[in-house]
């Protein structure tokens, strides 16, 4: 049966954005709190969806997912490396292993729903290992620079080469100017992912499902750029058709 919000004209989808706990402060408050920079938020908004914020609440259940009609997996601290053989220790960054219990299980559950994936910088990551692929721990020791990495607290204009005929390609064009900020890129490409988009160096900066699933993970922030939202417009798009057709 139909619920009546999706009965309603002119319904909007909602787009799960996963938070974090860290150290926050506000007024006379010092204490943790589940945060997000409020460019995701505004950023779901601009383009048409409700933006709903998801903490790490332990292993992400279905009900949880049953609520949602898209999911961008947002960036932040590096996945522990543990979850794909990596390095135990000497790895410049951090990890958070209440977000990765929460957001492996998270995207496990809304890639077996065909939920329409936007997974940005950390997320593309968080992807690539939980489908069976591997990450450079730290891209400085790789490309020899680190115009990846951004300035602290802020990003690198970065450009990128996208793949013809590629779903990136099609939302966003074949080239483009980036804000980046990450030490770590993919390694080993896991199965049933295609890298299309790349930077001069090599460093793949896009990654999409092969299956013809709505899954485009970039290693870029589209969040930072006011200018540009033709990919988080591409997943609101395609999780308001997810929302029509599961609701018939």
């Amino acid at each position: 049966m139909v619920s009546n919000d999706s009965e309603v004209a002119g319904a909007r989808p909602v787009i799960g954005l996963p938070t974090y706990v860290e150290q926050v402060r506000f007024n006379a408050w010092d204490l943790p709190g589940a945060v997000l920079p409020h460019a995701y938020v505004e950023m779901v908004a601009a383009a048409g969806g409700i933006p709903v914020l998801l903490p790490p609440a332990g292993v992400a259940r279905p009900e949880l997912v049953r609520r949602l009609d898209g999911l961008v997996l947002t960036g932040g601290a590096d996945v522990d490396p543990v979850r794909y053989g990596g390095p135990s220790s000497g790895i410049p960054g951090y990890t958070r292993p209440d977000r990765d219990e929460s957001e492996f299980g998270l995207f496990e559950l809304a890639r077996a729903a065909d939920m329409p994936i936007l997974a940005v910088c950390r997320g593309l990551q968080l992807a690539n290992v939980a489908l069976g692929g591997t990450l450079i721990p730290h891209l400085p020791d790789v490309v020899g620079h680190e115009e990846h990495s951004g300035v602290e607290g802020g990003f690198t204009a970065t450009r990128v080469l996208t793949i013809a005929g590629s779903r990136i390609a099609r939302s966003a064009g074949a080239e483009l100017k980036v804000h980046c900020h990450h030490h770590q890129a993919v390694d080993r490409l896991a199965e049933g992912l295609a890298a299309t988009a790349y930077a001069a160096d090599g460093t793949i900066e896009a990654v999409e499902s092969t299956d013809g699933s709505f899954l485009v993970g970039v290693q870029w922030h589209p969040e930072a750029d006011a200018t540009d939202r033709r990919l988080i417009r591409a997943l609101v798009e395609a999780a308001d058709t997810y929302r029509r057709e599961r609701d018939r």
